[in-house]
């Protein structure tokens, strides 16, 4: 009987060497599975809601790159047109406005901003555009915008409420409590006013009307107060009389008051003097018609100033100086 030889048969150490790669290839599968299975049991998420996970981000991606597609093509501006025309068929266009909570501001303003989107599909309008235009308005504090389907644009105005008139070199200027400027005004607008002036005057009201709330028998006498010097105040009442206050809002307080107790007691508005100065610790100063001094001086020593008060009774404090102005 004959027998075939099959040649080419592996070697021993192909076969030796063929096994040692199968050995390290199942040693590196187990290394790669061992970290993975430790990767995913920090992942706080079981296998099958990874998968979700994943597909809802390609799901993402494919619908952003269609919208992006679809922007280039024209499509959303298409669907809006489109929009527009189905609202105007079904009478959804804005055809009325109506404007409440004005009382200073001119509604003309309001609905010229309003009635650019006259006849405009009532979806279209852009409510937040249109508020932050009336927002630009000089009077106007806050204001609500609303659609009242099927053809109206509804328009709530919260106003700035003036507190004062702000002197400038040019004009009068209406004023809120924050210094916010409304609107110029003539004189005879201003008349009975709070008038304020002086650089920086406009961002002291609520200061000022702190100060004078210490002594409100002074408020209504008040006509005008100046803020000189980014520090302090003078007061113009009524009857031209100017008071000099001092710094600090602690002192100007206790200042005014004790003005307030000594015109009660000597009535010092609409006396003689022109000016009183109270910008010294427990002493008023006044300025008397027949006399030239400044309001604003120079600081007296201690030696000096008895030596003054000495001399010139008209510089004394105030009960004795009511006094001698009688006299005189």
């Amino acid at each position: 009987m004959s027998q075939k030889i099959k040649r080419g048969g592996k070697s021993v150490r192909k076969t030796a060497a063929a096994q040692g790669k199968a050995r390290q290839v199942k040693a590196a599968r187990a290394r790669t599975g061992s970290a993975m299975d430790a990767v995913m049991s920090w992942v706080p998420f079981s296998e099958s809601q990874l998968h979700r996970i994943f597909l809802a981000m390609i799901l993402g991606g494919a619908v952003v790159l269609a919208w992006m597609v679809a922007s280039f093509a024209g499509v959303p501006a298409m669907a809006q047109q489109q929009l527009a025309a189905i609202s105007h068929d079904a009478g959804f266009e804005v055809r009325r406005v109506n404007v409440s909570g004005t009382k200073n501001l001119n509604e003309l303003k309001v609905y010229q901003l309003a009635l650019a989107d006259n006849h405009r599909a009532m979806p279209m309008v852009d409510i937040e555009a249109l508020r932050g235009k009336l927002l630009a308005l000089s009077w106007v504090e806050d204001a609500r915008v609303s659609r009242q389907l099927p053809d109206t644009l509804a328009i709530d105005i919260v106003e700035r409420k003036p507190a004062a008139v702000l002197r400038k070199p040019d004009k009068l200027v209406l004023i809120d409590a924050t210094g916010h400027e409304l609107q110029a005004v003539s004189a005879a607008r201003a008349k009975g006013k709070l008038v304020i002036a002086g650089p920086g005057a406009g961002q002291q009201v609520e200061a000022l009307n702190a100060l004078l709330g210490a002594a409100p028998a002074m408020k209504p006498q008040v006509a005008e107060a100046e803020w000189v010097g980014n520090r302090r105040w003078n007061l113009t009442f009524k009857t031209g009389q100017i008071l000099a206050l001092p710094e600090g809002e602690e002192s100007s307080a206790k200042a005014l008051m004790t003005f307030a107790r000594l015109d009660g007691v000597n009535r010092l508005l609409g006396g003689k003097a022109l000016a009183f100065d109270m910008r010294a610790p427990d002493r008023i100063y006044f300025r008397l018609v027949n006399r030239t001094d400044a309001i604003e001086q120079p600081p007296l020593s201690t030696k000096t100033a008895d030596a003054a008060e000495t001399k010139k009774p008209a510089d004394s404090a105030a009960p004795a100086t009511k006094k001698n102005e009688e006299k005189n």
